[in-house]
């Protein structure tokens, strides 16, 4: 019988988690149909790109919310270094509330959304809002959907290019998992310096290798109860430790808390929170000063004896992968297959169903409930 992170098929199906832990299992196969895209569409994008990331003046907003807030996250840093533009994330969740901070009428912006669906309001109600406030701005959708709101605005707006996921990234899932991972390396890859395709066909073999490798201790640890998880990470990773925590919180339906830090602020009052039944995973980065402090952490920690368990992912970790030492954003989706995957199994320990922990409606794949008030209205 086939089997999938540990359980076959039909088990999957019968506890209500295939959708989520075929979407885990299949980025790597996602990642090599992306390059296949960007490299079909990599013209047109170099043609509406411009000259914008070499342009000092230039605005560049990654936003998203939730998921995709951190996706812009990861890589902000990695690109605004690389570029002349100035490169920001802000979530739509703040732009909505405070523009005044970040638009200027008369300064020449893009604003790159990252969205599984399309669908949410925020994300609809922020390009709007760029309409009004900022003329002139332009917008690069990086999608899942083609028939999302988003994308179908768009569509015949010489102002608007709307890169498209591979399919089967629009998960299924309550939880974002390949459109997450795809549209990571997909904003890594169109605005980077780095154009050179072929490196997401070598992560799809790295991916491919640590879900083989990483498969039956991530269910092992997934299969012992834990209160609380601690994930921690460096630099861009940080960002990551959000998106791991936030899979542990929505997964488990909120009974397992989770929270995100990075080693060096650990210490400063939030390592109060860990108990013996606490989990506290490390996400290492490559770069060697930022394990120098790693290290440091996670001797501290072991002298503390407190937590249930420590346990680092990353290369040269309890978890690891033979990757090259990239940088830390590009090396993330890798990392993320671990607690994507814990996640999941946390969800099945707790007997909920990961492909939707909330029955009830209190939380939705797509945000509901949400009024979007007019920015001049105050």
């Amino acid at each position: 019988m086939t089997t999938l992170l540990q359980r076959d098929i039909q088990t999957w199906r019968d506890i209500g988690g295939l959708h989520t832990a075929e979407e885990i299992a299949h980025q790597p196969t996602i990642w090599r149909a992306l390059a296949s895209i960007l490299r079909n569409e990599q013209a047109a994008l170099a043609a509406f790109l411009g000259d914008a990331l070499s342009n000092p003046q230039q605005r560049v907003i990654l936003t998203g919310a939730g998921s995709s807030a951190y996706v812009g996250e990861i890589v902000v840093d990695t690109l605004n270094a690389a570029w002349p533009a100035q490169i920001r994330a802000i979530a739509t969740t703040t732009l909505l509330t405070h523009h005044e901070l970040y638009l200027e009428a008369d300064a020449p912006t893009l604003l790159v959304s990252f969205a599984r669906s399309g669908d949410s309001p925020e994300s609809l109600a922020a390009v709007e809002l760029l309409r009004q406030v900022v003329p002139g701005a332009r917008f690069l959708n990086i999608t899942c959907n083609a028939d999302g709101k988003l994308a179908r605005q768009g569509a015949n707006d010489s102002n608007t290019y709307n890169l498209l996921m591979p399919e089967g990234s629009c998960d299924r899932g309550f939880a974002m998992t390949s459109s997450f991972s795809s549209m990571l390396l997909a904003a890594l890859s169109v605005l980077g310096k780095d154009t050179d395709l072929n490196r997401l066909e070598t992560m799809a073999g790295l991916g491919e290798q640590a879900l083989r490798d990483w498969s039956a201790p991530v269910a092992d640890l997934g299969s012992t109860p834990v209160q609380r998880v601690v994930y921690l990470g460096s630099g861009p990773l940080e960002a990551l430790a959000k998106e791991a925590a936030l899979k542990i919180l929505e997964l488990t339906g909120g009974r397992v808390m989770a929270m995100a830090n990075t080693p060096l602020g650990f210490r400063h009052g939030p390592k109060s929170a860990v108990t013996t039944e606490s989990l506290v995973i490390l996400l290492r980065s490559s770069k060697p000063l930022a394990r120098q402090y790693e290290d440091d952490l996670l001797k501290e920690l072991q002298r503390d004896s407190v937590a249930q368990r420590c346990l680092t992912v990353g290369i040269g970790s309890d978890l690891s992968a033979d990757a090259p030492a990239w940088p830390d954003a590009w090396l993330a989706p890798l990392w993320l297959l671990m607690a994507q995957q814990y996640a999941l199994h946390q969800s099945a320990l707790l007997q909920l169903r990961p492909d939707n922990p909330f029955a009830g409606g209190i939380v939705n794949r797509v945000v509901q409930g949400v009024t979007i008030y007019g920015h001049d209205q105050f």
